[in-house]
């Protein structure tokens, strides 16, 4: 999961390792506990396979160029668009200067290479772990763009199917005479199957919206 995490992000954009453990602990929400211990073996690992390289500051910012499109609305629009890589990718290095001048391990640079691409997409495709089959799903999710219209739809129905099997046990469970008289366990025991209700619900949306070929909105459903 670490390394889909790490290949989906570089293949936005080239990062320092200190902007890529930000992102992976708030943006993708789902390795919230990250550490350096972590994040800088892994990177090591892609590294030597090939999958990502270390690149020059410099290098990285002149590959931040939009192509010209051949119209004044584009080429305003693409104008704007390299101002904003240019500030972005500038604001970054000097966060890594400073860092690397406290001693910190920021500076060096990663970007995806054509073998770490392939192995996005491979591990993009695979089956998830059963045992951690829902955290895995929520970060292919996550970036699902990158996904067939046919693949996102296999991922969906893979995942109805695990959540609905999840939710039927928990309601025998609840609905079991061996449940403990507790009242707390008991709001437990429903709090989970209202939760896997929910989930199934949302699961069930995203189907529908990828089916109709809709962009996806949000209900209040999903906001209550």
């Amino acid at each position: 999961m670490l390394e889909l995490a790490i290949l989906g992000l570089l293949k936005e954009s080239p990062m320092h390792g200190y902007d890529l453990r930000k992102r992976l602990r708030s943006g993708v929400g789902l390795l919230g506990s990250l550490s350096f211990g972590s994040l800088y073996p892994a990177l090591a690992r892609l590294e030597r396979s090939g999958a990502v390289r270390e690149v020059d500051p410099a290098e990285s910012l002149s590959a931040a160029v939009i192509p010209l499109t051949g119209s004044l609305s584009g080429e305003k629009a693409a104008f704007r668009a390299r101002l904003a890589a240019r500030a972005a990718f500038t604001a970054g290095a000097a966060r890594a200067t400073a860092r690397s001048a406290a001693g910190t391990r920021g500076r060096r640079v990663y970007e995806l290479t054509a073998a770490g691409d392939k192995l996005f997409e491979s591990l993009l495709a695979q089956d998830s772990v059963r045992s951690d089959q829902d955290r895995a799903f929520l970060l292919r999710w996550s970036f699902a763009r990158h996904m067939t219209g046919e693949r996102r739809l296999d991922l969906l129905e893979s995942q109805r199917r695990h959540v609905r099997e999840r939710l039927v046990t928990a309601r025998t469970a609840t609905a079991s005479p061996q449940l403990p008289g507790d009242r707390y366990a008991c709001q437990v025991a429903e709090h989970t199957v209202d939760s896997l209700a929910r989930e199934l619900a949302w699961i069930e949306h995203l189907i529908t919206t990828e089916q109709n070929g809709s962009a996806y909105t949000r209900t209040e459903t999903d906001v209550s």
